[in-house]
């Protein structure tokens, strides 16, 4: 199936969030539980947030569960997803009873996105090696799948509640061609990053170039009948007009590659520092950034997309404040969104969660 489109009317529309509002931690969990809320009163399908341990600039948050089931609580429609489950620094047992319960208490709403996680320096505190992560990450799915399935633990116990049904739930985050058919051959959902490192031989490679050559693999990998389930995440970020949105990035990009700068990691560093021209910083994040008519043109060039079942945006690298990241989200499904293609579900009430805001 390489090559194959999806229909636009099938695409579906997602908000995620690395917790990464300037403020205290407990600060950061409410605005992002409000910002997931106001996506479910504007339609959105799902809403995602990604874990992390220890790198507070990196991400906050790494409870994904908890936080989850306090989204549930304040929430009735949107799906809830992981991007991602670190798994190879988890107990796989745990991971399936939590997922379990998140899902029954969300009534089936949850999504698992799962990966071998990005930061190696994080291992050390788990007392693992972050070199072993994919061999880790291979045995930890294996053994929540197992779980799930209701086979024998080792000592003979079941898992309760059971959670067969989430093996239909499963996504694999991948930035290779190896990843996205190991996802395929599993069945499972593909999860694309907003952007990743390019190759040394191809520095000034598009997004598009590296990977629409995953997707091919995770599409000729799928079992026969299987529905492919493709998230593409991409950083977004709409304001009323384009020069309140660039002048909103130029100081969320700068301050990322500062960080990025002092950290001494190589990759984004490398493509356009802190003091690099505005647009050299747009195309180094591939952050699609403007009014609604300029991130619509900045996301139908992006070749990818016409393929991805889910697109999932985010305001990461941008980072502006909750107010600006509310008018995003508005404006991304009303006017964005449905000049892509997507349908916000006949079936949703107007604005139907502003009440739990």
């Amino acid at each position: 199936m390489p090559g194959t489109s999806h229909s636009p009317r099938q695409l579906r529309l997602g908000f995620f969030s690395r917790l990464l509002d300037d403020a205290t931690a407990a600060e950061r969990y409410r605005l992002a539980a409000a910002q997931i809320a106001h996506a479910e009163a504007f339609g959105f399908d799902s809403a995602w947030v990604a874990q992390h341990h220890f790198h507070e600039h990196e991400g906050g948050l790494p409870s994904p569960f908890v936080f989850l089931a306090y989204v549930a609580s304040r929430t009735k429609r949107i799906r809830l997803g992981t991007g991602i489950v670190t798994l190879p620094l988890e107990n796989a047992v745990r991971v399936a009873e939590d997922a379990v319960v998140l899902d029954l208490l969300s009534q089936g709403r949850l999504e698992v996105g799962v990966g071998t996680g990005g930061t190696p320096e994080s291992f050390a505190a788990f007392g693992l090696d972050g070199n072993d992560r994919s061999a880790i990450f291979a045995r930890q799915l294996a053994a929540v799948r197992a779980a799930w399935a209701g086979k024998p633990l080792q000592g003979g116990d079941t898992l309760y509640p059971a959670g067969s049904s989430l093996l239909a739930r499963i996504w694999q985050a991948t930035f290779s061609v190896s990843g996205g058919t190991r996802a395929g051959e599993a069945g499972d959902g593909l999860m694309l990053s907003r952007t990743q490192p390019r190759p040394e031989h191809a520095p000034d490679a598009s997004l598009a170039d590296i990977q629409n050559p995953i997707v091919d693999a995770y599409l000729a990998a799928l079992p026969p009948g299987s529905t492919p389930r493709i998230v593409g995440s991409r950083s977004v970020f709409v304001a009323e007009t384009r020069k309140e949105a660039l002048r909103l990035a130029d100081i969320g990009l700068r301050r990322s590659a500062a960080r990025f700068a002092a950290s001494g990691q190589i990759g984004l560093a490398d493509r356009a520092g802190p003091d690099a021209p505005l647009e050299q910083l747009i195309a180094a994040y591939d952050v699609h950034v403007g009014s609604p008519d300029d991130v619509i043109a900045s996301l139908r060039a992006d070749r990818t997309l016409a393929r991805v079942t889910d697109l999932v945006c985010q305001v990461h690298s941008v980072d502006p404040p909750h107010e600006a990241i509310l008018r995003s989200i508005e404006l991304t499904a009303t006017v964005v969104a449905p000049a892509l293609g997507w349908a916000r579900d006949a079936s949703v009430s107007d604005l139907q969660s502003l009440a739990l805001l």
